[in-house]
């Protein structure tokens, strides 16, 4: 917090044009922290206010509805807590709001902790998939893209005209920027400038963001995309990029359907007049397609310069195992969020580990519970599928066992361990 409140008044703006505030929803000693650091820069002359509400109603959307109706500004920067902008950030992305149909500047996020850990590296190279590829490819399409809840900044004409801040999604993010797309607001995507973050470094904080992402993309899908299907100005292409984007946390359930139905596949397998079938199911090999696509990211995260190609692989198929190993997890909210279901908005737990060494977290998200134990469950299963595929001789998903194996090994043992630590 203290981190983030110091490169907010760091930041290369005329003082008199700049208000800074900073919407703390806490409840434990960081209110203290944060209050004796906004006082420190107001005494230096920086207009910047320490902005309480009664309540967490509405968790982030209500706090930045409160903190909108709290200032004046034209254009809003957001920033979450783990994030340090650097100074000229506002001198990069405000000139992009020349043409007044553009409601949005996103940058993308950089990675202050990525060499931390296996954990981290897997992450940051999930994420510039998403920030290298498919965020430039939507936006040079003309497609919809999203804001990143973070690391950009908004109109605040456009924040109005789109209906606000909504709190019945756990990603207000994403929601606020399909609606505001769908009232033919621009948004404008900007590669080259970097807003360094945190990734979180412990399986059960991982576990929370991956929550909230992946059931507030289901939710912002139930909400919007019949919508954005029905709208006669949306393109054919921009409905199919929208219902892939809105969509794509769905894989997991495809994931741990074909985990379930992998073990009875391997006994069945033997069967003589089955065999065409599984002949015809190896067009589905074709899903590794996406491998062109991290590997792209990979090449633009170094600058250009082509990686080791068994580094690269190794990465993109640990990446995998360990999505995999998510997909119960995941699965749980995405149908979650399809079916309606309401629930808290559980933050992510960061360290501030990047500039202060390794300290002992003061909360976590929940221990190991009945989801670690089925995860476990899953571990078993899969070993069960390598034994009989070396029983019954079929190998065909013997490469998919192993993957569930390292995924779902990862999974419990980080939780595990993780658990332990704190």
């Amino acid at each position: 917090m203290e981190r983030v409140i110091d490169a907010a008044a760091a930041l290369d703006y005329p003082r008199e044009r700049l208000h800074i505030q900073v919407l703390d929803d806490s409840t434990d000693e960081s209110v203290a922290l944060g209050a004796a650091r906004v006082a420190h820069h107001r005494a230096l002359g920086v207009c910047i206010d320490h902005v309480r509400r009664p309540n967490r109603e509405g968790y982030k959307a209500g706090a930045l509805r409160h903190g909108l109706n709290e200032t004046n500004g034209e254009f809003i920067a957001i920033f979450d807590a783990d994030f340090v902008p650097d100074a000229d950030f506002l001198r990069r992305t405000l000139p992009h709001f020349s043409s007044p149909e553009v409601g949005v500047v996103q940058t993308r996020w950089g990675h202050l902790n990525e060499g931390e850990s296996l954990l981290t590296r897997l992450q940051a190279f999930g994420l510039n998939a998403h920030f290298l590829v498919e965020q430039v490819g939507r936006s040079q399409g003309s497609h919809f893209i999203n804001f990143n809840g973070t690391g950009g900044v908004w109109r605040r004409t456009c924040i109005a005209d789109a209906g606000g801040w909504h709190t019945d999604t756990l990603t207000e993010d994403l929601d606020l920027s399909y609606r505001a797309q769908l009232r033919n607001w621009r948004f404008v995507y900007l590669p080259h400038v970097i807003t360094p973050a945190e990734l979180p470094d412990q399986m059960d904080a991982l576990k929370s963001q991956q929550y909230r992402w992946t059931k507030g993309a289901a939710e912002t899908a139930r909400k919007h995309l019949g919508q954005v299907l029905r709208d006669p100005a949306v393109t054919g292409a921009t409905k199919r990029h929208a219902a892939f984007h809105l969509l794509n946390s769905t894989v997991f359930v495809a994931i741990l359907l074909m985990t379930l139905l992998s073990v009875p596949i391997v006994v069945l397998q033997s069967e003589a007049y089955l065999q065409p079938a599984f002949k015809l199911a190896s067009v589905f090999l074709l899903g590794f397609a996406p491998l062109t696509f991290y590997y792209h990211a990979s090449w633009r995260w170094n600058g250009g310069k082509r990686g080791a190609p068994l580094g690269f692989a190794a990465h993109f198929l640990l990446f995998l195992a360990v999505s995999m190993g998510l997909a119960l997890h995941n699965t749980r909210a995405v149908l979650s969020g399809l079916a309606g279901y309401a629930s808290e908005f559980v933050r992510t737990p960061k360290l501030g580990a990047a500039k202060r060494g390794r300290v002992r977290r003061r909360y976590r998200t929940g221990g190991l519970g009945l989801m670690t134990l089925l995860e476990a469950m899953l571990l078993g299963y899969a070993l069960l599928g390598i034994f009989l595929a070396f029983r019954l001789g079929n190998f065909g998903l013997l490469p998919f066992h192993i993957l569930l194996v390292i995924g779902y090994g990862a999974v419990v043992g980080y939780s595990v361990a993780h658990a332990r630590r704190s």
